[in-house]
């Protein structure tokens, strides 16, 4: 289990709602076989390794712009 601040994840992605779908969609990539961008161990889950890319700033992301 990682130690991760909610308010410094928000900091990253401005809302809940973009933070939640940001670690999910990250996590089913590593669950398909990405690699991680952070270092874990084992024991690390794989929204736990999501969340910690986020708050490296590893992840990044594009708003598409609706019709």
């Amino acid at each position: 289990m990682i130690d991760v601040s909610l308010e410094e994840l928000l900091k990253k992605t401005g809302s809940l709602y973009k933070l939640v779908n940001l670690a999910s969609k990250r996590a089913l990539q590593l669950n398909e076989g990405a690699t991680a961008m952070v270092k874990s161990d084992e024991k690390m889950k794989y929204p736990a390794i999501a969340l910690k890319e986020i708050l490296e700033g590893k992840i990044d992301y594009k708003v598409k712009s609706g019709k």
